[in-house]
């Protein structure tokens, strides 16, 4: 009998796991905004997820293609740098609820911010803010299949 409720701890312990670990990858991969004007590719590094942009429609030339420079950049050194495919969510970390911990860097406007994600419902949601969360702007997005 003692040897069952091992048995059973261990299997809920197990499943628990696999559960957050799944919660916690539910992040990675290709998210389009709600608005459709912007695509992140949301990936783990080390023990941090980040976030590329791919698309966006304050990113690219009129012809909807070729990438704006990042000219609004603090850094003098990056102004010359094409926006699309750099690294703008850093430094996110799964709570067990959430990922909290995040900085958001936005080209168009040259600022940075901090940030949170979390998913429900099969959305995306992404806040950004200054100083607290409750001081800040939540955009939603939905996956992206190509």
């Amino acid at each position: 009998m003692k040897i069952l409720k091992i048995a059973i701890a261990l299997v809920i312990a197990f499943a628990t796991t696999v559960k957050a670990q799944t919660a916690e990858n539910a992040i990675a991969g290709t998210w389009e905004s709600d608005k459709k004007d912007v695509r992140l590719e949301f990936f783990k590094l080390g023990n941090e997820y980040q976030a590329k942009l791919l698309w966006g429609n304050k990113i690219v030339e009129s012809d909807g293609k070729t990438s704006k420079k990042d000219a609004k950049n603090p850094d003098e050194k990056l102004r010359s740098r094409s926006i699309i495919g750099i690294v703008s969510v850093t430094g996110l970390k799964w709570d067990g609820e959430e990922f909290t911990g995040g900085k958001i860097y936005n080209p168009p406007s040259g600022d940075t911010y901090k940030c949170k994600v979390w998913i429900k419902n099969g959305k995306l949601n992404l806040r950004g803010y200054m100083g607290v969360s409750m001081f800040g702007q939540t955009a939603t997005f939905h996956r992206y299949n190509q």
